[in-house]
């Protein structure tokens, strides 16, 4: 199976590429940004095509939003000229003002931001004209390195000593880059082999949590994981952000479908924190200058 895998430097195509090096049945052709002129697509041949999530899309300017919007559309057109299967990874936070329960696939968001809605009207027109589509929407993403590495940059304000705010009051699911990259290829090889199982899912870490309490979790496990390692180290400080005035604003995603149609089990994201800063601090030295861990903060 070959895959063409958009934006290069995201978390999420990093994830893939390692994924599939470890694989003997994935084949990755990965482009640098999200634009796919017809030819090119043309040329790759590729099985499908995959779009990483715009991440944290309520809090970046809009123009960046609008532009991923509009290349997300491009890429359908060029797809649907040629027949190829697109999947679209998207956030969470399109649940813009969230959902009391764990929120399922058919139920559609009604964000009020504008640029969100902008990110809606893509979907539907993925949905109305594509029927050989994913649309996969995750919980927030971590990992240590690429585009909207949050984990990654949450360390590196740490070790460097910066206060990190986060709320306490936003209720979501953490989702490791890794864990979605083995289930979404997993995904697109039973498809592959001939399961036509198209449409939208959720894919998230397991246990809902707090930004602010992820954060607390990763900042003693660090202390701990240094100190063993005879580097006892100064972390910045947490603080605790409230922004909906005693109600908590949950995105806790329903992955059950997922589960039923794929057999794909939401990995919990403590492990998978746990994995990952069990590696970074084997890489750590004090004297090493911050890896490249662009976007995402607490």
């Amino acid at each position: 199976m070959k895959l063409l895998i958009l934006d290069a430097g995201h978390c999420l195509s990093l994830a893939l590429a390692r994924e599939a090096n470890r694989r003997t049945d994935t084949e990755l052709v990965i482009e640098a940004g999200v634009d796919l002129e017809v030819g090119r697509l043309a040329e790759i041949s590729p099985d499908a095509v995959l779009v990483p999530p715009l991440v944290q899309p309520m809090d970046i300017e809009p123009a960046a939003v609008t532009a991923h919007a509009e290349a997300v559309e491009r890429c359908l057109a060029s797809c649907r000229e040629l027949g190829v299967p697109l999947v679209w990874a998207v956030s969470d936070q399109l649940y813009e003002d969230g959902f009391e329960g764990p929120i399922d696939e058919h139920v559609r968001p009604e964000p009020r931001d504008e640029g969100l809605r902008q990110l809606m009207a893509v979907g539907q027109q993925i949905r109305e004209r594509h029927p050989r589509h994913l649309i996969v929407r995750l919980g927030p993403l971590f990992a240590l390195e690429g585009g909207g590495a949050w984990l990654g940059s949450m360390l590196d304000r740490l070790v460097s000593g910066d206060e990190l705010s986060a709320a306490q009051d936003v209720i979501f699911c953490p989702t490791s880059a890794d864990a979605a990259a083995m289930a979404l290829i997993g995904m697109l090889q039973q498809i592959h082999c001939g399961a036509e199982s198209w449409g939208v899912y959720h894919l998230a870490g397991t246990e809902p949590v707090s930004a602010f309490a992820f954060a607390s979790m990763v900042r003693t496990q660090l202390v701990t994981r240094l100190e063993g390692l005879g580097q006892p180290l100064l972390l910045g400080e947490l603080k605790a952000l409230d922004h909906h005035h005693g109600q908590p604003l949950r995105r806790v995603l329903n992955c059950r479908r997922v589960l039923q149609v794929f057999g794909v089990h939401q990995k919990p994201w403590r492990l998978e924190v746990g994995r990952m800063l069990d590696a970074w601090c084997q890489a750590y030295r004090p004297s090493d200058p911050p890896l490249d861990h662009r976007g995402g903060n607490a």
